[in-house]
């Protein structure tokens, strides 16, 4: 488990995480989300003592991370992709890391499987794209099975096949009672990935739950009705209290009333329903919602 309270960093008159508490808890993938800006790397940078809080505290497991006396057993991260000697192998590069750790030679073997870099375990790290060294980034972060896994970003760089196989493998990781700590700007994968959530703007919390709990939260449900008699049902839900707009393909957009309480006002007028379904917002649409007093930088769209 990781616990941060009342978590606080400045860089000096930026105050980067403001008074951040959240617990992240094993078993589940936890996303953390927030705009560019909103300090998600530096509390990541924080709970593995890369960076010292300037207030508040961060444990993982119950401790400081600084009290760890093994901490490639007990926390893996994968924070910075390049941090690595471009000229060594990349089995070389783990073989380093294990022999530093106490950690045998057949883990390394395993971890390169793991992350499907048998192929590729005996090129210089160098020549890597940035996928693979994303991929070589879990192994190193997985050599000593730990039982904490923080990840900044980790879909950078892959392709289809390597987002979907990074998000079996957190599942999998969460699946076996670890605690899994990722961030992503890609809302969609995390709508797939997590299992709960900590979204964060200005480096302070703006909300935490489910995904669906978030989604929740931050919007509203609209039914969306399709029918041939479209002008005699938009005048009746009006009239039942509704607020009511036409889509461009023709549907009612309703809100303020349920796909029950529509079916059965058009039952009762004897009106021809062709769909009738409550249309839930998407977690991108939910987190522009949220956070959208703490963008840093906001462009107007407009071009000449």
């Amino acid at each position: 488990m990781i616990e941060a309270h009342s978590l606080t960093k400045d860089y000096g008159g930026v105050r980067a995480v403001d008074d951040l508490s959240f617990e992240v808890r094993p078993g589940v993938v936890t996303g953390f989300l927030g705009p560019n800006g909103a300090g998600k790397s530096t509390t990541m940078r924080m709970i593995i003592g890369l960076d010292r809080p300037t207030g508040g505290l961060v444990h993982v497991n119950g401790r400081p991370y600084r009290d760890v006396r093994r901490p490639l057993h007990e926390v893996g991260a994968v924070l910075e992709t390049g941090a690595l000697h471009g000229g060594r192998s990349a089995r070389n590069h783990l073989l380093a890391l294990a022999q530093s750790n106490g950690i045998g030679r057949r883990r390394v073997d395993e971890v390169v499987g793991v992350v499907g870099l048998d192929g590729a375990a005996g090129r210089r790290a160098g020549t890597f794209s940035l996928g693979m060294r994303q991929r070589l980034g879990l192994a190193a972060a997985l050599l000593g099975d730990p039982p904490v896994l923080l990840c900044d970003e980790p879909v950078n760089g892959l392709d289809p096949e390597g987002i979907r196989w990074i998000r079996g493998l957190l599942r999998n990781l969460a699946a076996e009672g670890r605690t899994v700590f990722v961030s992503s700007h890609l809302m969609s994968e995390m709508a797939l990935t997590a299992d709960e959530l900590i979204v964060v703007g200005r480096g302070r919390l703006v909300a935490s739950g489910t995904v669906r709990e978030i989604i929740a939260r931050a919007s509203h449900r609209r039914v969306q009705v399709r029918t041939p008699m479209a002008d005699m049902l938009s005048a009746r839900l009006v009239e039942r209290g509704g607020s009511v707009d036409r889509g461009s393909d023709g549907a009612l957009l309703v809100d303020g009333m349920s796909a029950a309480e529509v079916g059965d006002l058009a039952a009762a007028h004897r009106i021809t329903v062709h769909e009738l379904v409550e249309l839930e917002a998407s977690l991108e649409e939910a987190f522009m919602a949220m956070t959208s007093d703490s963008v840093e930088f906001a462009g107007s769209g407009a071009t000449r």
